[in-house]
């Protein structure tokens, strides 16, 4: 009994014996050491198109914020009172000569002002020939003693009141004169009218502001400039401001003297000019611009080759070998243009980066490069 045991154990060791080797077998065509090869290869984990970087000439700029505002407003206010307004011409942001009518005043009671006062100067005037034909004759006959030396004083004085009341007369016609030209209120300056605060049938008072107006159209950017950042910022510095329409040039017209003493900022007034088709950006808006202060080279990879991890910058450099693998390389960036980022320090500028893809790449993963679209 105990030998049959034994055979038939004999015989299960060697069945299961040959059913591994049929198992573990190499296949037909293959020996054991290219099996051993495939089995040490990897698999790629991800198919990449690689980048190199770009050396270019970048500028170096200086961003600021500040507010549009106007160069120059002209005030308009009414040089005449107590009259009534009778028309409107203007409305905001109508865009105006110099001399063209904005407002006007009623004119009825000026004009019989000025006939009372005509009529004024007219009897002045009649007064004054008289009073110089008497003066005429008490000088003939003042050397004849025919008349007293007081009487011709009397005379010459009163001439010289005629002609004093003459005088009198003439300018408060010219004043009147004056008011009926001043009912019409004009633009002093050509340019944009920003606030208008006439209404029609209002009585307005000697002084009071109608209109303002943004002189000659012009606005001017008043950035704020720390005062570390304004070294390169001088009369003539090139300024791009972004706008949604298109980006606004300008210069640097002046540098304030002094710094905020609430916020240690200066001030840098800029012209902005605005390419063809471009608009003019609109007064009263906080605005953020760039001062071009120098060009300096720029090595650059583009946005999607760059990525973030816990804060930091990475790029993934492709290590050609055996297998095709990838080193995740910490890098610092600096300017921006467009999709291109600059890599700061001493990149390897002949390296051949993974363009996109890193969320999905460790440090050591394998890739299949493949060559992108042209």
């Amino acid at each position: 009994m105990q030998k049959r045991n034994l055979i038939i154990a004999g015989v299960v060791v060697v069945a299961l014996g040959g059913l591994a080797y049929w198992l573990l077998r190499p296949a037909a065509g293959t020996d054991a050491t290219s099996d051993n090869a495939t089995a040490a290869t990897p698999a790629a984990a991800l198919t990449v198109e690689a980048t190199t970087p770009t050396v270019e000439t970048w500028p170096v700029e200086v961003q600021a914020s500040g507010w549009l505002a106007p160069w120059a407003e002209a005030v308009i206010a009414a040089e005449l009172g107590g009259e009534r307004i009778v028309a409107v011409n203007v409305e905001v942001g109508d865009t105006v000569k110099a001399g063209d009518v904005l407002a006007e005043l009623s004119r009825a009671s000026v004009e019989n002002r000025i006939a009372e006062l005509e009529a004024t100067l007219a009897s002045a005037r009649a007064a004054l020939e008289t009073a110089t034909q008497d003066a005429d004759r008490a000088r003939q006959l003042s050397g004849g003693g025919s008349i007293s030396q007081q009487e011709v004083a009397s005379y010459l004085s009163a001439e010289r009141q005629a002609q004093a009341s003459v005088t009198v007369a003439e300018a408060q016609l010219a004043t009147e004169r004056l008011s009926l030209e001043n009912t019409r209120i004009v633009a002093v300056s050509d340019g944009v009218v920003s606030e208008v605060s006439a209404a029609l049938g209002q009585v307005v008072s000697q002084g009071q502001e109608l209109f303002r107006l943004i002189r000659d159209s012009r606005i001017e950017w008043q950035a704020e400039v720390p005062l570390v950042q304004l070294r390169g910022i001088e009369q003539g510095t090139q300024v791009v401001i972004p706008s949604p329409l298109g980006d606004v040039g300008g210069t640097v017209r002046r540098v304030s003297p002094g710094a905020s003493q609430t916020n240690g900022r200066v001030l840098v007034y800029v012209d902005p000019i605005a390419p063809e088709g471009v608009p003019m950006p609109k007064t009263g808006i906080l605005v953020t611009g760039s001062f071009i202060v120098n060009e300096t080279e720029a090595v650059t990879l583009p946005a999607t080759a760059i990525t973030l991890l816990d804060g930091f910058s990475y790029v993934f450099v492709i290590q050609s070998g055996e297998t095709t693998t990838v080193l995740r390389e910490r890098v610092e960036t600096g300017r921006r243009r467009g999709n291109q980022v600059e890599i700061l320090g001493d990149f390897d500028r002949t390296a051949s980066v993974v363009l996109s893809g890193g969320a999905f790449l460790s440090d050591g993963s394998v890739v299949r490069v493949v060559e992108g679209d042209e």
